[in-house]
Order: structure tokens, then sequence, then C-alpha cells
């Protein structure tokens, strides 16, 4: 009778820690720091973003988080070390959109969007294209018709082979029929320095940047690379309005973690970002700097960046850019 009635305490006992066992893992989770990787120096954009979400991430989870820059390689080292993390949710990385779905396309990368988890689109904007106020175009469809009239004989400034504006405008460009020549630059300050100082035709890049010289008059800019119009360039037409709506391509901040992150600590990490990025703190920040909130799901912050993988593959094989 004994041994009976001790089984059933045993069995009782059992039963309710396995049912307990999700809502104890989950109550535990985070209980210690967690590390944001981000691959650029200290004080870039991608830096400054990711600072500013990790804070208010803080509030959410109860736990310090700690932003750790990782530089180097176009974003490869820091990407690495995201992607050979132990997948418990204590390591994270903080990136732009190039490491994620462009850079593989033009470089040795052993990794592509399967080996790691996406957990949410922190912000967007799209990339602008400008002339000086003396171009023949006054418009967005001005501006593509004067450059499939004149294949060639104009130059735009890019970030570098294979970057970011070069394809987000080459893949308007191929669609329209249109032909210019890239110009890579070490960086935004470079690009626009030689867009300034008349060494290049087109400035390709954030709107943040070129305001300032829109506002005094030496710029104009009539295209952006996104479907929304952006207040600060009124003006500046969007994909859909020149006939490419499905060519979106914008400059975006995420979150990731490595493949095998549990789906218990998935859903804790993505709602405190969300919940963070919603923030009105954030909001207002993104907002200062022309960006857009997005606070997306971990499946929205996946689609995108399969989509975006997959055109940016065909982007770069049309120009010859795809690695051997």
């Amino acid at each position: 009778m004994k041994k009976a009635i001790s089984s059933g305490i045993v069995a009782c006992t059992l039963t309710l820690a396995v049912g307990a066992a999700p809502g104890v893992a989950q109550a535990d989770f985070p209980d210690k720091p967690i590390e944001i990787i981000v691959p650029t120096p200290p004080g870039g954009g991608t830096d400054t973003v990711i600072r500013q979400l990790a804070d208010l991430v803080e509030g959410e989870l109860g736990q310090k988080v700690v932003v750790a820059n990782r530089p180097g390689g176009g974003g490869y080292i820091g990407m690495m070390a995201v992607i050979r993390a132990r997948p418990d949710g204590y390591t994270l990385g903080g990136l732009w959109n190039a490491p994620l779905t462009m850079t593989p396309h033009v470089q040795p990368a052993p990794y592509s969007p399967q080996d790691y988890v996406a957990i949410s689109l922190a912000d967007s904007a799209p990339i602008v294209l400008c002339t000086k106020q003396d171009f023949p175009a006054g418009n967005g469809n001005e501006f593509i018709e004067h450059l499939q009239k004149n294949p060639n004989k104009y130059t735009y400034g890019t970030d570098g082979v294979g970057g970011t504006i070069q394809l987000a405008a080459e893949r308007i460009f191929m669609k329209k029929d249109v032909k210019a020549k890239a110009v890579p630059f070490g960086g935004a300050g470079e690009t626009l320095k030689n867009f300034l100082g008349n060494h290049v035709d087109i400035y390709g890049g954030s709107i943040s940047t070129i305001v300032p010289y829109v506002n005094d008059g030496t710029a104009k800019c009539l295209l952006l690379t996104g479907n929304t119009p952006n207040a600060s360039l009124p003006d500046a037409a969007t994909v859909t309005d020149v006939g490419v709506p499905e060519a979106v391509t914008t400059l975006w901040h995420g979150i990731i973690a490595p493949k095998g992150l549990p789906e218990d600590r998935l859903a804790i990490l993505e709602d405190a970002f969300r919940k963070a990025a919603r923030s009105e703190q954030f909001t207002k920040y993104m907002e200062s700097r022309g960006l857009n909130v997005e606070a997306s799901t971990a499946q929205e912050f996946r689609t995108l960046i399969d989509t975006e993988y997959e055109a940016m593959g065909e982007v770069t094989a049309a120009l010859g850019l795809a690695k051997k």
C-alpha cells in the first residue's frame, strides 16, 4: 500500500514538473546579460541604431544588453562570430542588409540565410538618387527617360563594388533598360565628397546625408529606391512612380541569432525587440534621421531576407559580380 501511495506521489510530482517545465524555462530566460554583435566600428550608422535599440530592450527583458563591435571584412568577421555562437539567445547579431543578402553573392562567404534565425526588422530607409540642380530632369520619370536616351553617359557614386547602393540602383536600372556607370568609393562620406566635387554625376546614398544639400539648393533628389514617399524629399519619386514597384531595396537594420535558437526564446526576444522598436523614444530617434520604424515579426523579417537574397543573386549575376 505504501509502495502504491509512494508511486502515485512520484507520478503526480513528475506530471506537475513536466507541465511546469515550459513556463519555468521561459521565466528563466534571460537570466544574464545578452550580447549583440555589431560588425562595424563604434559610431557608425548601424552601431548607433543598434545601441539605441539595445538600451530600450534592456527595459523589456530586465537584463543588461551589451553591444560588442566586431568590424572587418565588410561585416564578415562579426557575422561569423554570430553564426558560430551558442544558439542560446545570449549572443545576437545587429546588422544591416549587406552582409545578410548582398555580400554573400560577391565575396566568398560560408553562410546563407538558412544559417541564422531572423528575430525582428527594426527600421528601414530607401536609398536616394540625386543630381545637381542643372541636371536635365525635373522628376523621377524624366530622370529615367534621360538616362535611357544617354546610355553610359552618366556616372553614379556607390559605397563599393557590389554594395548596397550599386545593387539597389541596378535593380531599377535593369528593369528600365538604363545604363549608367557605377563608380565605387570607400564609404558614404567619400561618395558625397566626389558628388559635390563634380567627379560623379549622380549621388547614391542615404537621405539624411544629402538632405542639407537639397535644402541649400546644391542638389535635387529624383528617385527613391523604396515604395513610400519621404517627408524630407517630397519631390522624389518612388519605384512605383517610375513603374517598377517590385524593385524595392532599402537600407535596413535587424536582429538575428545563431541557427538552433529554441522557439520559446525566439518568441521572448521577438516580443522584446518589437516593443522596443515601437516605443516613442525609438520612433522619434528614427524619424529625426529619416528612417522608418518597422518592428516586424520574425516571420516577416525572414520573408524579407529570403526575398532580397534571391533578388540580389539575380542582380549580381547579371552584372557579372557573382562569386565564382
